[in-house]
């Protein structure tokens, strides 16, 4: 298959970098994490056998700049960039949308503001943390990662965050490394040098926003909340569990834990496109 076209978008404050393949139906993948466009590369291909599939590095990641690199970043305008990602390539037709992580938190906001151009959502643990009945340990948790960058350096700061997202899984015994797929490992470079914005200028701001959860009540038939096999009760499994209990939907999970789309591809994807036609 020939590779994505690529384009680019100028919204708010950014230029924002996209990609396209397929055809059919639009389906918009939102990256999370120091990721971009490219963490959907083990699949995008397979998705776009019946799909119109894009995706995009976030505003400041990667290939994506900022007008104003010191620029707050707020869950408003990333959900915002997503919405006009879909009005450039979807203007007359609602369309899927996938969001990890930090991408699922921008998701979630793009479904509760812009329903009219939803038709499906699936989230994969978006780290809400502030609808915890404990969300006041993660504010302290949220804090200690920049006082730990500002004071150590990022693989201080990461070490941190690492230990607190996995805190109370149940893992009693250490857990090895996954083996990533060359194309995966072949990414580290960019995802590392996307760290730093993403540890101070991502995580603070995103993991102090509160869902309106009335909002998502009414648009519940649209959204699917989702978590990975290998990490029920970690940090950012458990805002998604709790939602799908309040909202009395299923919780669908995938293979793999948190970072499941880039250790599980190929099976990430498969059950991606399923949900997308139950």
């Amino acid at each position: 298959m020939t590779g994505p076209t690529t384009g680019s978008l100028r919204v708010h404050g950014a230029t924002l970098h996209y990609e396209v393949r397929g055809r059919g139906p639009l389906l918009l993948l939102i990256p999370g994490g120091a990721g971009g466009a490219a963490a959907f590369d083990g699949f995008a291909d397979d998705l776009a056998a019946d799909h119109t599939v894009a995706t995009y590095d976030p505003r400041g990641i990667s290939r994506s700049t900022l007008d104003d690199p010191g620029a707050e970043q707020h869950v408003a305008e990333h959900a915002d960039d997503a919405y006009r990602i879909l009005e450039l390539l979807s203007p007359d037709e609602p369309a899927r949308v996938f969001g990890s992580s930090s991408g699922a938190i921008a998701a979630v906001h793009l479904l509760s503001t812009h329903p009219d151009r939803v038709e499906r959502l699936v989230a994969h643990e978006p780290p809400l943390v502030e609808v915890l009945p404990d969300a006041a340990e993660h504010r302290v948790l949220v804090a200690r990662v920049q006082e730990a960058f500002h004071a150590e350096g990022l693989m201080a700061a990461m070490t941190v965050f690492a230990a607190g997202l996995t805190e109370g899984g149940g893992a009693a015994a250490p857990r090895t490394a996954p083996r990533l797929p060359p194309q995966a490992a072949a990414r580290a470079e960019r995802t590392m040098a996307n760290l730093p914005y993403f540890v101070t200028r991502i995580v603070p701001p995103f993991m102090s926003h509160t869902p309106d959860i009335d909002r998502l009540r009414a648009v519940s038939d649209c959204l699917v909340l989702a978590g990975g096999q290998d990490s029920r009760g970690e940090l950012a499994y458990r805002p998604a569990a709790l939602l799908a209990e309040r909202l009395g939907t299923d919780l669908l999970h995938f293979p793999g834990g948190h970072t499941g789309l880039t250790t599980h591809p190929r099976e990430f994807g498969e059950l991606l496109r399923k949900a997308f036609s139950a």
